[in-house]
């Protein structure tokens, strides 16, 4: 998708500089081999533990991409929108902290 885009989902874009995109996506990169690599683990059997602990790798990950995009999603998108008025940023920017808690 470019910058230009709307996404499908809530009809909404965030501009990231060149850099910014380029590390999110590698962090994903990092995580989809993960993925892969337990997968591969359960194919050959590996034992619980240890595929419980390349789990538990994943989600330290994700939860290190999340706060990363969560840090700037507040220090662009909610701030700016703050700044022209939009309180209503303030509610979604709850829901969302509300979904990445449960």
């Amino acid at each position: 998708m470019s910058d230009k885009e709307e996404c499908g989902c809530c009809g909404k874009t965030t501009d990231r500089s060149a850099e910014e995109r380029k590390k999110l996506i590698h962090r994903l990169n990092r995580i989809e081999g993960q993925i892969r690599g337990i997968r591969g683990m359960v194919e050959k059997d590996a034992y619980c533990a240890d595929i419980l602990v390349q789990s538990a790798a994943v989600n330290a990950a994700v939860n290190a991409f999340n706060k990363e995009l969560l840090a700037s999603h507040i220090r662009g998108c909610i701030a700016r929108d703050i700044r022209a008025g939009k309180d209503e940023v303030i509610d979604e920017l709850v829901a969302t902290l509300q979904k990445l808690m449960k």
